[in-house]
């Protein structure tokens, strides 16, 4: 029983290998859609409400066959420590897909998008907390200095500005996690809090955000506090972004099917650093203990095998990432080289789970053999 429920273990394991998503911390949201979302809007950002308020930038949303704008908007942090990690659209089997955005005591991998106002593509730059309190850069974010005390003023420099909102993809923010971002997507998350949620579905059902009505230019871009799309604190976009519209597709195009959309079929991994930790089968346990301290053994002997493995992988797809880097390849060869990495990550899974399976069935016990039958007379 133990041996098959270690298998049972083994081909979940593979199944979840091979469901996988990119992004160790977010979640995949709703559907593939095949329209890019549109360029982020130019707006100013409202003043911060009062202390212990953070930031959360706007973003195109999808929903109702349409993209909509979710203001930024000041939002009180669940935690004392804890910091926001925007959402974003990342290309992915063959259509657009958002990783829901989340709370935790670092700021993980956004895409590389450059939403503003402290978050440029990596970390975030606009505060810092401090012996419990947020401290505000006042140089990225509008603070009155009059009712918030806790301020500090330090520069911030953009090298690269840009108003794409996706990643991946044609025309996409070519940008990867660093081990930093993957390290902050391991630690504790708390997911949009109920202000954040109640924002999104106000957004959601006002016509006016809708891309179709304002042609990427939000008349609310940016509110003082979550779900008040009227009044004082309300900014409308200064300059719209570009609206892409729908590409031509195939009959056979599979990416709009139900059974293939993203909320039944995850995104495969990419790259052996997008795979779950390898899981370690239960110690052996025959009775004896010289052959449970041989099978040791041998699944550390393994285990140690296929570590190398993907760490060899991960280091040859990030040197032709290098590559590409240096050579200015465009989109397509960019994409093509993705296609070939993903599927030498899914291969070397199938590979690991296959070996382990083996060894598995070789450290198994024989079966009992059956009773000998008396002799007939």
């Amino acid at each position: 029983m133990r041996i098959m429920l270690s298998i049972r273990s083994l081909l979940f394991t593979l199944a979840m290998l091979v469901t996988s998503v990119a992004s160790l911390a977010q979640v995949r949201v709703g559907v593939a859609i095949t329209i890019a979302p549109p360029e982020l809007p130019v707006y100013e950002q409202p003043i911060c409400p009062g202390d212990g308020y953070l930031w959360t930038p706007g973003y195109w949303a999808y929903g109702d066959d349409d993209y909509y704008w979710v203001p930024g908007t000041w939002v009180v942090a669940p935690e004392v420590g804890f910091l926001w990690t925007p959402g974003y659209w990342g290309w992915g089997d063959g259509g657009y897909v958002f990783y829901d955005g989340y709370w935790g005591p670092q700021v993980g991998f956004y895409g590389g998008i450059n939403y503003g106002f402290g978050y440029f593509g990596h970390g975030f730059e606009g505060g810092r907390w401090d012996n419990g309190h947020f401290f505000y850069n006042r140089a990225v974010l509008n603070v009155n200095v009059n009712v918030i005390h806790n301020v500090y003023n330090t520069r911030v420099n953009e090298t690269v500005v840009n108003r794409v909102s996706f990643n991946g993809g044609n025309g996409g923010i070519n940008a990867r996690a660093t081990a930093q971002e993957e390290a902050a997507a391991r630690e504790r998350h708390i997911p949009p809090v109920a202000a954040q949620t109640e924002h999104i579905q106000a957004a959601r059902s006002n016509p006016e955000l809708r891309a179709s009505a304002n042609h990427g230019k939000p008349p609310v871009a940016a509110t003082s506090k979550p779900g008040e799309l009227k009044g004082g604190g309300v900014v409308a976009a200064r300059e719209g972004g570009t609206v892409h519209e729908p590409a031509a597709r195939p009959e056979n195009n599979t990416a709009s099917r139900p059974e293939n959309s993203a909320a039944a079929r995850p995104n495969p991994p990419v790259h052996p650093s997008d795979l779950p930790a390898a899981e370690r089968p239960a110690p052996p346990n025959t009775g004896n203990a010289k052959t449970d301290k041989k099978y040791q053994q041998q699944q550390d002997k393994l285990q140690a095998k296929q570590d190398q493995e993907r760490q060899n992988l991960q280091k040859k797809q990030d040197q032709e990432h290098q590559k590409l880097t240096q050579q200015k390849a465009n989109d397509t060869k960019k994409q093509q080289v993705e296609q070939q990495h993903q599927q030498q990550t899914q291969q070397l899974a199938q590979k690991h789970t296959q070996q382990q399976q083996q060894l598995q069935q070789r450290q198994a016990p024989p079966p009992h053999q059956a009773q000998a039958k008396p002799p007939k007379a």
